[in-house]
């Protein structure tokens, strides 16, 4: 009996001592020699969340208006980087669509043109592992977004789940990333392609100091959303990025398929001057006038250049994007030695089912007649059959307006990008469509644009308005953030919980389809494409 009760005394007690450990332990470790480590520059103090050590706003380089990236400028001290680098600046936020922000809940941190810095997330410092690196590279277009700007961003999840190393990066974007002025000197020769120099810039900084914060230089994964699949695809085209990563993933980003021609770029520079009444002697002006009044008269100059063109019958774009300018890009996206530059290179690409259908969604009380309707006016005798390839695309379609909300611009942009990359002899490429359908505020938000970057990053519990925080969207999540670990780990995604998931090829077709049981399909909306491509 006396044994009993000391083995349920010396029970509690130990309860008790977890229960105060449990109790005293801090969420946040901060202060002192706590999270300091080396770079280039000079060292750099963090902070420890949740037992991860986390740098903020650590500058990667420097560099004047519309300039090459050059190496910031060292330190002696050691700097405190415990909270976010400024952001490029873009056009200011005045309104908003509430149902659409509750979801988003965007943090659009404050704005500075020198914003060259970049946030790392890690298990350890200086501890000799060889930890793959994540570099994370953010939506918005090439005009405007953050490393900061949605919640599903943050890192440290993903650091803890899978033991990499998360990297964010802020870099120059819009009029301040893209303007060619290189038609004015030599100063200004890259400035086209100045906010992808930032990338690349970027990189160099990971190459010669992520082994300082755990990671393995010699294993880096580029992925990005949307703007930023667009900029992982113009990586994978630039000479000067060859070397710095070893894997990419484009998420709903396909869009890259050619980079703007000099002779257009240059033309919106003369624009440009024209429209603030200077001279081309004057170009250096511009390093002074406003960013506001820059922007806005950058709007104008790519107006007037695109219409002009458009007029003249001439193709290619004119807005702010990577320009073809014989030294950053050598060649277009689709030309045999760009696709040669990648070649070795495992892609994982994708795109969500719904993307920005839910941003004009068709009208509550529609029914099948008014869908047959509209369908009709696009689709003409074709009509049945987008009704029956919706049907064999997505079994599960019930609601009237689930055959129309599908979205059909992201996706074919995807498989064009899979079936170039997937050749013989090539790294394997490996196809996604996230179908998952988010239950918050009446099914409004579907599988949208943004919405599957919570279930990669493992960020449930940072993006509820979005997911709604279920059991569904936790066990979804853990699997698709554990498919992107192993991609960047070893360039196979295939996980724990998900079906085997083959390599894609433009025969085999082979997608995973995510959702709360998800399946592998062969072409699954092959036909629903086809047709589709036909629309009026």
């Amino acid at each position: 009996m006396k044994k009993r009760i000391l083995f349920f005394t010396f029970s509690a007690l130990s309860f008790l001592s977890l229960s105060a450990f449990c109790q005293t332990a801090d969420a946040v470790i901060a202060g002192g020699n706590i999270a300091v480590t080396s770079t280039e520059s000079g060292k750099v103090k963090g902070y420890v969340h949740n037992g991860i050590f986390t740098f903020k706003g650590i500058p990667y380089a420097k560099s004047e208006r519309f300039t090459a990236p050059e190496k910031p400028t060292a330190w002696t001290d050691v700097r405190s980087s415990m909270s976010y680098g400024p952001v490029c600046p873009t056009d200011p936020t005045t309104t908003v669509n509430d149902a659409f922000e509750f979801a988003f809940n965007h943090d659009l941190g404050y704005s500075n043109e020198h914003c060259q810095t970049l946030n790392v997330w890690t298990q350890k410092l200086n501890d000799g592992k060889k930890r793959p690196v994540m570099v994370w590279l953010h939506g918005g277009g090439f005009t405007a977004g953050s490393s900061i700007e949605l919640p599903s961003y943050d890192g440290e999840n993903l650091a803890k789940k899978g033991d990499v190393v998360l990297v964010s990066v802020n870099h120059r974007l819009n009029i301040l990333g893209f303007l060619d002025l290189s038609a004015y000197g030599d100063k200004y020769k890259n400035s086209g392609n100045a906010g992808l120099m930032d990338l690349v810039a970027a990189l160099q900084w990971v190459k010669q100091n992520i082994n300082q914060f755990g990671g393995d230089p010699d294993n880096v994964t580029i992925f990005g959303q949307s703007g930023g699949g667009g900029k992982v695809t113009s990586l994978m085209n630039a000479p000067s990025a060859k070397g710095l990563f070893q894997k990419a993933i484009v998420e709903s980003g396909s869009y890259i398929t050619a980079f703007n021609e000099k002779t257009a770029s240059q033309r919106v520079a003369a624009a440009l001057l024209e429209e603030l009444h200077l001279q081309p002697s004057q170009v250096d002006s511009l390093q002074k006038i406003s960013y506001e009044v820059l922007n806005k008269a950058g709007k104008k100059a790519v107006g007037k250049v695109t219409a002009e063109m458009k007029k003249e019958g001439k193709t290619g774009g004119a807005g702010w994007n990577g320009v073809l300018d014989g030294d950053f890009f050598p060649n277009q996206p689709g030309d045999p030695a760009a696709m040669a530059l990648s070649k070795n290179i495992p892609l994982l690409v994708g795109t969500t089912k719904n993307e920005f259908t839910p941003f004009a969604p068709s009208p509550k009380n529609q029914t099948m007649d008014d869908v047959k309707a509209g369908l009709q006016k696009k689709y003409g005798d074709k009509t049945d059959a987008y009704l029956a390839a919706v049907k064999a695309a997505y079994p599960n379609t019930g609601k009237p307006s689930e055959y129309t909300d599908i979205d059909l611009n992201f996706r074919p942009l995807a498989i064009k990008q899979a079936n170039a990359k997937a050749v013989p002899g090539a790294a394997p490429v490996y196809m996604y469509l996230f179908t998952w359908q988010s239950p918050v505020n009446g099914g409004l938000y579907k599988a949208m644009h943004c919405m599957d970057i919570a279930f990669q990053f493992n960020n449930i519990n940072r993006c509820e308005e979005m997911t709604g925080g279920g059991k569904d969207a936790y066990a979804l999540a853990d699997k698709i953030s554990s498919a992107w670990i192993n991609f960047a780990k070893t360039g196979n995604p295939n996980a724990a919980g998900l079906p085997k998931w083959p390599a894609y090829t433009p025969e085999g077709g082979a997608t995973m389809m995510f959702n709360v049981q998800s399946t592998v399909r062969s072409h699954p909306d092959a036909e629903l494409l086809k047709i589709a491509s036909t629309a009026k």
